[in-house]
């Protein structure tokens, strides 16, 4: 059986030797090698159009299982200059395991640190590649622990938000990338028109990219959350397990997210996918709200995810969860008060009564106010007679929201 590193240098040399070479030449030859390296391996090349709009160049899966990235140069780029450029940046931040590689280095990134740099050697004037068995060795080396690196289980909410912001980041980037290539008739460009058209005049592609990926994220936890921890989510259909009591989000998100979703956007959302069904989701959910009364994960995501997306853009919008004792404390204030102060005997209940929350965010105070309006007029009572009824009850509340 032929060596397969030998092979992989016998077809890089005869590619540069034509004299035309460039970066996308030698993909099959990157491929063909890391492919012979383990069982079931197999190396997608992704076509430039795809690439340009933010992916990077090659995936590397065992079966279904997605086990990194690797990102390729052309022969000779000098790889210290690549490495600290915005794209290697936006892959290091995002993907904890990526090789970036010129054909004969290899540097090899675990959630952004630099791990280990293996080279096979170096061109010489004749155009043939000079490889040493020692430092074959040093690339096979690192290549077997890029297919084997198996990465912890996320277990905290914080540990998710923060991968889950990795992600939506790049899905941010490549809409924005696929916005300014795509036609007028393109999948996004037709999104941001209807969404400018019913949401938010004036809204810019940078804007809608940002809408876009944030909604694609919270989106795919609130399916997850819905499927639960002992079932996989899928892209295809994660739109049918979103609450029905979101039915605009419910909609919104089999668009942005359904079959026609650009294949600039679509691994990043299978990428995310993945992340959910790998993830703890027991001790994930079991983290978020810890040390609240109430602990619904949905509602609490939002916060810690922008805390790790876009703390700038968390702090400018006012999202910070409030928790829910004060959320009771202020309700059963304000019922107190319109009883006792106002003449209002049954409090936020009372028909006449218009409730507003101008910073709604997730409808906290919302559902605490509704509670306690259940609570008053719902809620079954002591079988004492009618005595104990200071008022009598009022007709069913014209309430406003």
């Amino acid at each position: 059986m032929p060596d397969p590193f030998k092979t992989y240098i016998q077809t890089l040399q005869a590619d540069l030797a034509r004299g035309n070479a460039s970066e996308h030449t030698h993909r099959p030859a990157i491929k063909t090698l890391l492919e012979s390296l383990g069982e079931r391996l197999t190396a997608t090349n992704e076509p430039r159009q795809v690439t340009d709009c933010g992916k990077p160049d090659m995936g590397v899966y065992q079966g279904p299982v997605l086990l990194g990235y690797v990102e390729t140069k052309d022969v000779g780029v000098k790889l210290d200059i690549e490495e600290k450029g915005p794209q290697l940046r936006r892959y290091r931040e995002a993907l904890p395991n990526l090789i970036l590689t010129d054909y004969l280095e290899f540097r090899w990134y675990v959630n952004g640190e630099r791990r280990a740099v293996a080279s096979l050697g170096t061109v010489e004037g004749d155009g043939k590649i000079k490889a040493k068995k020692e430092a074959l060795a040093a690339v096979g080396e690192l290549l077997a622990q890029f297919l084997a690196l198996k990465l912890p289980s996320i277990g905290t909410a914080k540990e998710l938000a923060l991968r889950m912001a990795k992600l939506a980041g790049l899905v941010h980037h490549a809409a924005l990338q696929t916005l300014e290539m795509e036609p007028p008739t393109g999948t996004l460009k037709v999104w941001l028109a209807a969404f400018e058209k019913t949401l938010v005049p004036n809204l810019s592609p940078e804007d809608f990219s940002d809408m876009y990926a944030q909604t694609l994220t919270y989106g795919l936890f609130a399916a997850k959350v819905t499927v639960g921890a002992g079932q996989d989510l899928r892209r295809d259909t994660a739109a049918g397990l979103l609450p029905e009591t979101n039915p605009f989000l419910k909609l919104l998100f089999y668009h942005l997210a359904g079959p026609e979703v650009p294949p600039a956007v679509s691994w990043v959302v299978d990428d995310m996918v993945g992340l959910l069904n790998s993830a703890d989701m027991e001790a994930v959910m079991a983290d978020f709200g810890r040390g609240f009364l109430e602990k619904d994960p949905v509602v609490h995501f939002y916060e810690t995810f922008l805390a790790a997306y876009d703390p700038e853009k968390r702090k400018v919008r006012g999202v910070y969860y409030t928790p829910e004792p004060v959320v009771s404390y202020i309700v059963r204030s304000i019922d107190y008060l319109l009883k006792e102060r106002f003449g209002r005997p049954w409090g936020v209940a009372d028909p006449h009564i218009l409730i507003l929350d101008p910073a709604c965010g997730t409808g906290t105070f919302l559902r605490s106010i509704i509670a306690l309006i259940y609570d008053t007029l719902c809620a079954p009572r002591p079988s004492r007679g009618l005595g104990f009824l200071r008022h009598p009850k009022p007709p069913p509340p014209d309430i406003r929201l």
